[in-house]
């Protein structure tokens, strides 16, 4: 049994630094590893699941009440740290052992993230007693606070925007293999164990993808790898990758995949267009064609769906059926749609609040740091309180088409809305949903 707590809340932000609050971080880290935990079967709950503010004797009334003053339960107490430092750490109570902090930090570790150290600590008035009250106050059950990084720490913070899921999905599988529960990798994602001997080079080669996409897919900034070092595999390359021919040159390449042949050198950093048969070649993505101002062509690409280009273009997924006349979703490698474009571009106005960042103003709306600088002409990622921000946004709503797996309440949590908004945007009278099935997604404002 695994009770879920989200450090702070409400009137208590906790810490804060290089665009980070601890208590919303600490919720999304929360949240991740709550549904993780049922996805796994489970018996777990989660102590706050919204921004509220939770005196210390309620949070500890809440994770006792869950399942009870029980020694099988055990408590994962998610936190942020500040005061110079870089780097996770766990500490765990007196009472316990300190097995289960010690694999928190060893797959913290394995998953990327720098590590300090698995300690007790005593409270100096009375030092037979933990210091925190999380572990001094919640009887026999077994808890641990993890702090995942130091937000005044400018890489740490960095390390936890890029990788916070990834370093909750750690924990996830230190408490799974503590308790003794089966696990399972998330829905479309497989991890590589590094072995003794292996290379980004032989592992890519093994796993059929390049060294590019296995770094990129890590976050990887070196081509050093320690043993038991848990790697994500990407399910595809991120790029079509070419094998030079005899008689190829890079014109006649560009010309084949419809792209320029800047564009190509650009993509794998060339200084010359001299080729060598077999050398590898990545193709960029080649750009749309304008041939009418109602629309744009698009060739279908590997991995693509209705819903992954309607929302790259702004558009939804019925219009795109409508325009190209489609009597199914299936979509065919190199088929040509037409997509339509939005005459309704607007933008919501923002207003700059203490402790925004453009990181968390872009989740916020569903957009991207890039695409905000951009609309406002911003050449740095400072901001000031009571700035104004131009959000781009087409309209006031997203269209998603229901995923399996998928929940009203991962989708809220997804999108930064609510269920209930949701439910009243669509009309929906029950929160069972159908693959396939479109939702409008309300923005935020």
């Amino acid at each position: 049994m695994i009770v879920i707590d989200a450090g702070h809340g409400g009137s208590d932000p906790g810490t804060s630094g290089n665009g980070i609050i601890e208590k919303e971080l600490a919720l999304k880290i929360s949240q991740y590893m709550y549904n993780r935990f049922k996805d796994l079967g489970s018996d777990v709950k989660i102590v706050r699941n919204s921004d509220e503010t939770i005196s210390p004797d309620d949070r500890v009334k809440r994770i006792l009440d869950a399942y009870g003053n029980r020694s099988d339960v055990v408590v994962i107490s998610n936190h942020l740290n500040a005061g110079g430092g870089n780097g996770a750490e766990v500490i765990y109570a007196l009472r316990n052992q300190s097995t289960l902090a010690r694999k928190i930090l060893e797959e913290l570790e394995k998953s990327g993230q720098v590590t300090r150290r698995y300690y007790q600590r005593r409270l100096p008035s009375n030092t037979s007693k933990d210091y925190y009250f999380i572990h001094r106050n919640t009887g026999i059950t077994e808890p641990v606070l993890v702090e995942y990084g130091f937000l005044d720490n400018k890489e740490d913070a960095e390390r936890l925007k890029a990788n916070y899921e990834k370093y909750a999905e750690a924990v996830v599988r230190a408490v799974s293999e503590y308790l003794g529960i089966k696990y399972v990798p998330p829905a479309g994602e497989t991890i590589y164990v590094v072995q003794k001997g292996d290379s980004l080079w032989s592992i890519a080669r093994k796993l059929g993808v390049s060294v590019d996409d296995l770094k990129s897919f890590n976050n990887l900034t070196s081509d050093n790898l320690s043993i038991g070092q848990i790697l994500l595999v990407p399910t595809e390359s991120s790029e079509d990758v070419y094998t030079v021919k005899a008689g190829d040159t890079l014109y006649s390449i560009a010309n084949k995949f419809n792209i320029s042949i800047d564009a190509l050198k650009q993509a794998n950093n060339l200084t010359s267009n001299i080729l060598n048969i077999g050398q590898q070649l990545k193709i960029p993505e080649a750009p749309p064609t304008n041939i009418n101002p109602e629309y744009l062509e698009y060739v279908v690409k590997s991995g693509d769906s209705l819903w992954s280009i309607a929302n790259r273009y702004n558009t939804s997924v019925n219009e795109i059926r409508e325009l190209n006349e489609l009597s199914s979703d299936v979509l065919q490698i190199g088929q040509v749609l037409l997509i339509p474009i939005s005459e309704n571009e607007n933008n919501i106005t923002y207003t700059v609040k203490a402790g925004d960042s453009l990181y968390s103003i872009a989740q916020k709306y569903g957009t991207t740091v890039d695409e905000i600088k951009k609309a406002n002409n911003l050449t740095s990622n400072l901001l000031n309180i009571g700035q104004q921000l131009k959000i781009p946004t087409a309209k006031d709503y997203l269209d998603y088409t229901v995923q399996s797996g998928d929940s009203l309440y991962k989708i809220a949590q997804k999108f930064n809305t609510t269920v209930n908004d949701i439910m009243k945007l669509n009309n929906l009278t029950t929160s069972l949903l159908q693959i396939g099935q479109q939702l409008k997604i309300p923005i935020s404002i």
